[in-house]
């Protein structure tokens, strides 16, 4: 299978993905694309947060087929974009595929750390970084078993990625060089 210039970034809530891949576009020139973005977008448009859209896709795969839509027409007609989305290393198995990982508890202080209240009430996210590792847990779950029930597969097995970046202990200067590197030794090979 021919290699893609493109770049797909999975990971866990939390771990920089939107960062990373913002950055990784800016960095080579490449086009940006979030699923997360596009995602939420037709949640709100559905009147949902995104706790509760992954609830309801678990049901209805609405959202995830529009996504996932998406995401194939990229893979097809597009090179030079680095892609954040949970199921493109899939849909883009040519693609150079990042996994970023990071512990839930971890991640749930980053993520209320950086959040603005509007979010935080929109979303109805729970303020105590436990009970919101716990929910982070749940949509990981909600998650897997959607994805899992939906196309048989598992976006959290890291056995998916040609590389995987524990962000808990590193800057986002640091994961870009990292999955910088990958990439060109990728590329080469």
């Amino acid at each position: 299978m021919a290699k893609k210039k493109i770049i797909t970034i999975s990971g866990r809530p939390g771990s920089g993905k939107s960062t990373a891949s913002r950055s990784i576009a800016e960095a080579l020139g490449y086009e940006h694309f979030s699923s997360g973005d596009l995602f939420r977008a037709i949640g709100r448009e559905l009147g949902s947060d995104v706790h509760q859209a992954n609830l309801n896709a678990e049901q209805e795969g609405n959202i995830d087929f529009l996504v996932d839509q998406r995401l194939r027409e990229i893979g097809a007609t597009q090179e030079n974009v680095a892609i954040d989305s949970r199921m493109a290393w899939h849909w883009i198995p040519e693609s150079y595929k990042v996994y970023l990982d990071l512990d839930l508890e971890v991640a749930a202080h980053r993520i209320l750390a950086n959040i603005d209240q509007k979010r935080l009430e929109h979303e109805h996210i729970p303020e105590d970084p436990i009970e919101y590792a716990h929910r982070l847990q749940q949509r990981l779950e909600s998650e897997a078993r959607r994805y899992r029930k939906l196309y048989d597969v598992d976006p959290y097995d890291t056995s998916n990625y040609d590389i995987v970046v524990d962000t808990a202990n590193k800057h986002a200067q640091e994961v870009l060089v990292e999955i910088l590197a990958g990439y060109e030794s990728w590329s080469a090979s």
